[in-house]
C-alpha cells in the first residue's frame, strides 16, 4: 500500500512538474469544441440612419492577433497612444460595411481600404457617412454615400486620434470639423540621455484626495511627448480635402459646431500638467471661437482639478453645450455647494443659459436641489428634461423645466424614483438628430405634440419585457404602443416615422439568434438570417431562479445546464459566476434581473464556455450588499456568504448543483468577491480570479462604491481585504491578470502580490501575466489561454 501510494503521489508531482512547465512553452488552446465556438463569425451589429432610410451592418473582427496588442504604446496622462499612427494603441477593427435601402430592400456592400477601419459616423441628413482608416504612418478619413456605397478618401489630411473627437459632421452635412496632425510639426522628441534631476512633487496642505489612476505622466519627457501627440490643428474637410484651418494648433478635447455653424465651442488644455490626475483634470480654458478660430469669449478657466472631493464636481462651469434649438445660446451647470457633497446645502447646483454677441451675463435658468444628473432638450417649445440625482437616497427626479430665461416657468416633476428600482423605470427618453447634426428628443405624433417616446427594459419577477411607450408630458399619461411578447426577447432598434407604426424590432429568443425585423402596422419583414454560431449549445437548458438568503433578500440567477443533461440526471458540478452591487434598500435588491428567453451568445472568455465541458453554469448570481450607501460594506463578507450559500443551496434543490463540487470565477470586482469567498466561506472547491484587486489599502480614497478612506475606515478596509486574509485561502485560487491594466484600482501588482501571499503561507495558487492585455484581454492567442487555463483549473480542483 505504502509503495502504490509513493507511485500515485510521484505521478501527481511528475504532471504537475510538467505543467508548470508546459505554462512557460507558450499560448495554449482550449478543448476544439471552445475554439470552434470561439471562432464561429459573429453576427454583425446595426446602425439606422438618422432619416431612417438606411441601415448599416457593421461586421468587425473580435480578436486581432497579439502582434497588434504588441505594437509600440505610450502611455500618458490617462492616454494610450501608438506613436506610429498617433491614434488610440487599439484602433476598432472593422472588416465589412453592408448597407441596406429599407425603401428597394436593395444591399450594397462597401469596399474598404486594406488598413485597421473604425465605426461609421452618419452625417445628420442621412445622405453620407464617414469612417476613419489606420494605417501603419497615420489615420485617414473616408467618405462614404449612402445610397451608391461609392468611398472616397479625404486627401491631405492625417487626423490626430489620440484625445478628443478626431472627426464629426459640420451642419451644412457637406463638410467635417476635424483635428489633424499640425501640418509644420516637428519631430517627436527623444528621450534625455541621462536625467536632468529628480522628480520632485509637494503638498501645500490642503485635502487632495486622488484614485489610483494608471498611465500618468512621470516626467518632463512625458510632458513632452503628451504636448506632442495631443496637440491637433481643427480644420474644416471636405470629399475634396482641406476647405478651412480653425485657429491655432492647440490641445482639443471637445470641439463642438454650434447649430447655425457660426461659432465653434472649444475646450483646450493648457499648463501645467499633473503626475496624479489623468488628463480630464488638467487645467483648460473653454471658449467660443468665430468660423475662423478667433476668440469671441472665455467661458471658463478651469485650473487643476487636484482638490475635487472624492464623489465632488468641480466648481465653475461644467457640461457646457450648446442649446439645440437656437442658433448659437449655451448652456452649463455650476455647483453651489463648493462642489462637495458632503456640504448640507438647499440646492447643489444651478443651470444657467447666454447667447453669443449677447452683452448681458448669463441668465439663471433653475436651481436643482440635488445634483445635476443631464439634460434632454424638447424639439418645439423651449423646454427639456432635467435630472438631478441624490446620492444618499441613491435617488433619480425628472422635470420639466423652461431652457428659457424669457419664459420662466417653475419646474415640475414628471417622474422621480430609485436609480436602483429596474420594476419602477418609466424608461429613456427616446431622442433623434436635428439637421444641425444636434440631439432633441424625439416627438410622439404631430409637430407641435407635447408627447415624447420612452423605451425601457420592462423588468418584472418574471423577467425582463422591453417596452415602448408615449409619453404625453403636459398631462402625464403614458400609451403603450410596442410590449415584448411573453416567450421571447424583443426591443425596438429604431423609431421609423413620427406615429411610431413603422418600426426596427430586434427579436430573439432561447433558440433563436437575434434577427432584425421592419414593423409597418401589424405586418412584419424580416430583414436578416443570422444563423446560430453555436447550434450544438442550443441543446442546454437555462432557467431564471429565485430563492432568499438568510435575511430575507431575493437572490437571482440564471441556470444553464449542459447539452444532454435531463432532469433525474447525476448532479453536476457547477461555475458559480457574480459581480457584486451595493443597494440601498433590500426591495431594490431583491428584483430580478435578465430574461430567460435571451439567445445564448457565448465569446471571449465566457464562463458559458464551461457548458461544453459537461458543468452546469450559475450566470449572473446576483450578490446584494444592502445597506446605507455610507456603511454597506460594513458586512461586505457576511452578506457575500449568505448570498452565496443560499444560490448554492437553491441549485441543489433543483437536483442540477453538485454542491461538493462548485468553483467560483469573477472579473475585476467579481474577481475581489471570488478571493473574498475562498477566504471566508468552504463552500467552493476552487476559484478563479481575473484582473482584480485585493489589497484595499493600495485604493485608500475609495473604492468601487465606499466612499469613505482608508483613515476613515481602517477595519472595514482590513476586513475586505483578501491580501490580508490571504493565510486563509487554503482552497486552488487562479489568477489572471494582463500585464498592461489600465483600470482604476487593478493594478497587475495586485495579482502578483495576492499569488505571493498565498504561496508563502502554503496555499495553492497559480499565477498568469497575459502580455500587452489591459483590463479585459482582447487577442485572440490571450483569450484562447485563459479559457485553456480557466477549463484546466476546475477540471483538476472542481470536476475530479
Amino acid at each position: 500500500m505504502a509503495d502504490r501510494r509513493a507511485l500515485i503521489c510521484g505521478v501527481a508531482l511528475a504532471a504537475l512538474v510538467v505543467g508548470e512547465t508546459a505554462a512557460q512553452d507558450g499560448y495554449r488552446q482550449p478543448p476544439k469544441d471552445v475554439r470552434d465556438i470561439l471562432h464561429a463569425p459573429a453576427p454583425p451589429g446595426v446602425s439606422v440612419s438618422p432619416t431612417g432610410e438606411h441601415i448599416l451592418f457593421v461586421q468587425s473582427d473580435r480578436y486581432p492577433p497579439i502582434a497588434d496588442l504588441a505594437e509600440p504604446m505610450l502611455r500618458l496622462a490617462g492616454l494610450r497612444i501608438n506613436p506610429k499612427t498617433n491614434g488610440p494603441a487599439r484602433p476598432a477593427r472593422v472588416t465589412g460595411i453592408g448597407i441596406l435601402s429599407l425603401a428597394t430592400n436593395k444591399r450594397t456592400d462597401v469596399t474598404l481600404p486594406k488598413g485597421k477601419i473604425g465605426g461609421p459616423n452618419w452625417s445628420a441628413d442621412g445622405k453620407r457617412f464617414a469612417f476613419a482608416e489606420t494605417r501603419d504612418d497615420g489615420i485617414r478619413l473616408w467618405i462614404v454615400d449612402a445610397f451608391t456605397g461609392q468611398s472616397s478618401e479625404v486627401p491631405g489630411v492625417k487626423l490626430n486620434g489620440a484625445i478628443g473627437v478626431p472627426y464629426q459632421w459640420m451642419p451644412d452635412n457637406e463638410t467635417l470639423l476635424v483635428q489633424a496632425i499640425p501640418a509644420d510639426r516637428k519631430a517627436a522628441p527623444e528621450p534625455p540621455k541621462a536625467p536632468t534631476g529628480p522628480v520632485v512633487q509637494e503638498s501645500d496642505g490642503k485635502a487632495a484626495p486622488v484614485r489610483t489612476f494608471p498611465d500618468m505622466l512621470q516626467n518632463k519627457h512625458d510632458e513632452a511627448l503628451f504636448t506632442h501627440y495631443a496637440t491637433s490643428q481643427l480644420c474644416v474637410v471636405n470629399v475634396g480635402g482641406i476647405v478651412a484651418t480653425v485657429g491655432k494648433p492647440c490641445i482639443v478635447t471637445n470641439s463642438d459646431p454650434a447649430p447655425s455653424a457660426d461659432y465653434f465651442l472649444v475646450a483646450r488644455i493648457t499648463a501645467p500638467y499633473s503626475y496624479l490626475h489623468p488628463y480630464g483634470s488638467f487645467p483648460h480654458d473653454i471658449e467660443v471661437w468665430d468660423a475662423k478660430g478667433n476668440l469671441v469669449s472665455t467661458i471658463a478657466e478651469m485650473p487643476l482639478q487636484d482638490k475635487v472631493p472624492i464623489e465632488g464636481v468641480p466648481t465653475g462651469p461644467r457640461a457646457v453645450r450648446w442649446h439645440p434649438t437656437l442658433p448659437h445660446s449655451l448652456i452649463w451647470v455650476e455647483a453651489q455647494d463648493d462642489g462637495d457633497p458632503k456640504k448640507k446645502v438647499p440646492h447643489r447646483d444651478a443651470i444657467f443659459s447666454w447667447s453669443v454677441g449677447s452683452d448681458r451675463a448669463a441668465s439663471l435658468l433653475l436651481k436643482v436641489e440635488h445634483r445635476y444628473a443631464g439634460i434632454d432638450f424638447l424639439a418645439v417649445g423651449n423646454r427639456m428634461l432635467v435630472r438631478d440625482y441624490d446620492r444618499e437616497r441613491k435617488w433619480s427626479r425628472t422635470f420639466l423645466a423652461s431652457s428659457s430665461p424669457l419664459l420662466g416657468d417653475e419646474p415640475r416633476l414628471l417622474w422621480e424614483r430609485s436609480t436602483q428600482d429596474r420594476y419602477g423605470d418609466p424608461g429613456s427618453p427616446w431622442g433623434k438628430t436635428l439637421p444641425t447634426g444636434h440631439r432633441v428628443l424625439r416627438i410622439a405624433g404631430d409637430a407641435a405634440a407635447d408627447s415624447i417616446w420612452l423605451s425601457g427594459p420592462g423588468a418584472s419577477p418574471k423577467g425582463d419585457r422591453p417596452f415602448l411607450d408615449r409619453y404625453d408630458v403636459k398631462e402625464g399619461k403614458t400609451e403603450r404602443v410596442f410590449q415584448c411578447e411573453p416567450g421571447e426577447y424583443a426591443d425596438v432598434v429604431s423609431i421609423l416615422n413620427a406615429k411610431g407604426t413603422k418600426l426596427l424590432i430586434r427579436r430573439e429568443s432561447a433558440t433563436e439568434p437575434p434577427n432584425w425585423f421592419l414593423r409597418d402596422g401589424e405586418h412584419e419583414k424580416k430583414l436578416t438570417d443570422n444563423k446560430d454560431p453555436a447550434p450544438e449549445l442550443r441543446k442546454a437548458r437555462k432557467k431564471l431562479v429565485t430563492t432568499k438568503r438568510a435575511d430575507g433578500t431575493t437572490i437571482s440567477f440564471t441556470l444553464h445546464t449542459p447539452p444532454g443533461w435531463q432532469e433525474g440526471d447525476s448532479k453536476l458540478p457547477t461555475v458559480f459566476y457574480a459581480y457584486p452591487i451595493e443597494f440601498a434598500s433590500a426591495d431594490t435588491a431583491s428584483q430580478v434581473s435578465g430574461s430567460p428567453y435571451r439567445f445564448t451568445s457565448v465569446g471571449g472568455y465566457s464562463q458559458l464556455f464551461f457548458l461544453t465541458q459537461g458543468y452546469a453554469v450559475m450566470d449572473n448570481v446576483t450578490m446584494p450588499i444592502v445597506g446605507p450607501p455610507g456603511s454597506a460594506n460594513d458586512t461586505f463578507v457576511e452578506q457575500l456568504v449568505s448570498s452565496a450559500k443560499a444560490a448554492i443551496e437553491e441549485g441543489e434543490k433543483l437536483g442540477v448543483v453538485d454542491p461538493k463540487r462548485v468553483g467560483v470565477l469573477g472579473h475585476s470586482y467579481g474577481a475581489f468577491m471570488t478571493a473574498n469567498l475562498l477566504a471566508h466561506s468552504d463552500l467552493f472547491k476552487a476559484g478563479i480570479g481575473r484582473s482584480g484587486a485585493y489589497n484595499r489599502t493600495l485604493t485608500p480614497f475609495g473604492f468601487q462604491n465606499e466612499r469613505r478612506t482608508f483613515w476613515e475606515a481602517p477595519q472595514v478596509y482590513a476586513k475586505m481585504s483578501p491580501f490580508n486574509n490571504a493565510d486563509k485561502i487554503k482552497t486552488p485560487l487562479l489568477l489572471i491578470h494582463g500585464t498592461a491594466d489600465n483600470n482604476p484600482g487593478t493594478f497587475p501588482v495586485q495579482s502578483e502580490r495576492l499569488y505571493q501571499a498565498i504561496r508563502g503561507n502554503g496555499g495553492p495558487c497559480r499565477l498568469v501575466m497575459l502580455p500587452h492585455e489591459s483590463h479585459g484581454y482582447e487577442a485572440r492567442e490571450s483569450v484562447e489561454h485563459v479559457l485553456f487555463e480557466q477549463i484546466a483549473w476546475f477540471d483538476k480542483y472542481v470536476k475530479n
